[in-house]
């Protein structure tokens, strides 16, 4: 195939451009439901009587339900047409969400987030490759993936601030009620608006065995690390679920090499730019996972913000990623090779990330927190945006779905990893703080501020190690992503030419 035998498919700019703006509400709605929540489960947790032992399962059933399922929420997609999955996954999530503001008890708040997850498996997908095969020019392509990548980065800060104020001044079930004029809007828009090219339908049959193997080995590797989380990396059931999860995706590549139509073509992954992407993808967010769940804590724990003042304690941060976004990396993602973007952008956000290791019980907001996450918002937004736009770039148009469900899947898995990693580390480093210093404290006060510090050490030490995360991200962007500029057309071949269908974006045949 040449590169001038293929031409994009004609979709009206006007509409192109509509359709962003559902694409990116129904985003918006997707990534922040990660985070409001947390705000929230306190006073759900007091009012459907859940226990400190159960709790963990309204974060978790939501992440076991998406992490597992997104590989098969892609290929629906690629299968069932994205308009129509895309349309599905919001009626669904709409209809999980009233279910979750609705709970009378524990085991309807449960099934509610596994729901949520599950449709949002579905949405999460079609949305990306939508945008993948909808902007084909490299301009185009650039500025609406400036605005998917800020919004994807910026969600979850918008989650803690939407989910402080609803908590605060409403209840807590507006944080799952919120979601269904998001979805009901961006449902109705996409329906009317969006017009999916012709052609580029992956016709073949459901691999059945990588469906099972793919779902249940990420289920096993994302709950093998929130279990983690609780019960210590040394728990049966934990290593048994790595265990596992080590063998049914094994199983899963083995069986994807072999059958003729897979789940995921080993071709989407092997190839050495998306290989890169997904993979320092993956890191930035365990970086970033750890710190949104300790910040949180700090500014509320130790110095006694109140939920709505939390979230606008994150604001620098969702001013850094849209500027990152929408300016930098719009501005230079068809000047320069994605490398380039990606590797300074990982390593301006582990330099935010270090300023943050210099945290005290009693550090000022404007000269250390304010500076640091500027940095970080700056960096990420920078590095997202180009990374998410290469990750779709180039796929057969019947895989776009599944290599769209890969970027999520790499999120995903490292934000479990990041929450429990990270939290290990803190808790051990508080509790050794604690032994040493708490014998020199006599009275309460002071015995409060050995607790306090020691919350801060282990914030910082767990903090540190995100730092390092975050320059392995940036190195691996270097490294493996050889990728050139784009071309001011459609996108350019990558540099190591391994796949024919790498001289043209995802573009309807």
């Amino acid at each position: 195939m040449s590169q001038t035998a293929v031409k994009a498919p004609s979709v009206p700019d006007s509409n192109r451009w509509k359709a962003l703006v559902f694409i990116a509400l129904a985003q918006l709605m997707v990534v922040l439901d990660a985070t409001i929540v947390n705000i929230a489960l306190p006073s759900a947790q007091q009012d459907l009587g859940i226990s400190d032992g159960n709790r963990q399962w309204v974060v978790t059933a939501y992440a076991l339900a998406f992490g597992g399922l997104l590989l098969f929420g892609g290929r629906i997609a690629d299968l069932w047409g994205r308009k129509r999955a895309f349309v599905v996954g919001l009626g669904g999530f709409a209809a999980a969400s009233a279910l979750g503001g609705a709970a009378t008890n524990e085991a309807m708040m449960f099934g509610a987030r596994a729901l949520q997850g599950v449709f949002g498996a579905l949405l999460a997908p079609a949305a990306l490759s939508l945008l993948a095969v909808m902007f084909t020019d490299a301009k185009e392509r650039a500025k609406a993936f400036g605005i998917y990548g800020a919004i994807a980065g910026a969600g979850g800060a918008v989650g803690l601030i939407l989910g402080g104020f609803l908590t605060e001044y409403l209840d807590w079930r507006w944080t799952f009620f919120v979601n269904i004029p998001f979805a009901v809007i961006a449902a109705a828009g996409a329906w009317f608006v969006i017009r999916e090219p012709e052609g580029g339908r992956n016709r073949n049959p459901l691999d059945i065995p990588g469906v099972l193997l793919s779902t249940l080995g990420l289920v096993a590797l994302v709950y093998g690390f929130t279990r983690a989380e609780s019960n210590g990396w040394g728990d049966a059931v934990t290593v048994g679920m790595f265990v596992a999860s080590g063998v049914l995706l094994l199983a899963f590549v083995i069986t994807e090499a072999k059958v003729k139509a897979p789940l995921l073509p080993l071709r989407v992954v092997t190839d050495r730019n998306r290989g890169g992407i997904y993979l320092s993808l993956g890191l930035a967010i365990i970086g970033m996972f750890g710190l949104f769940l300790f910040l949180t804590y700090y500014l509320q724990i130790v110095q006694g913000y109140s939920p709505v003042k939390t979230g606008f304690a994150f604001l620098p941060m969702i001013v850094g990623m849209i500027t990152g976004s929408t300016q930098i990396g719009t501005r230079l993602m068809t000047r320069v090779a994605p490398r380039l973007l990606m590797g300074p952008g990982f390593l301006v956000a582990a330099v935010g990330m270090l300023l943050l290791t210099q945290l005290e019980v009693d550090s000022s907001y404007a000269g250390l927190l304010l500076p640091a996450m500027l940095l970080l918002g700056l960096g990420m937004g920078t590095a997202f945006m180009p990374a998410m736009s290469l990750a779709t770039m180039g796929v057969k148009p019947q895989d776009s779905g599944v290599a769209s469900a890969m970027v999520n899947t790499s999120q995903q898995v490292g934000g479990a990893i990041g929450t429990a990693l990270l939290n290990t580390i803190a808790a051990s480093a508080t509790t050794s703080y604690v032994a040493d210093h708490i014998g020199g404290a006599a009275s309460k006060s002071q015995q409060q501020l050995v607790q306090l510090e020691g919350m801060v050490e282990g914030y910082t030490s767990a903090i540190w190690f995100a730092v390092g995360i975050l320059v392995a991200a940036a190195l691996i962007a270097f490294t493996f992503v050889n990728a050139g500029k784009p071309g001011s057309g459609p996108a350019t071949a990558s540099a190591d030419g391994a796949e024919e269908e790498l001289a043209v974006p995802v573009v309807a045949h």
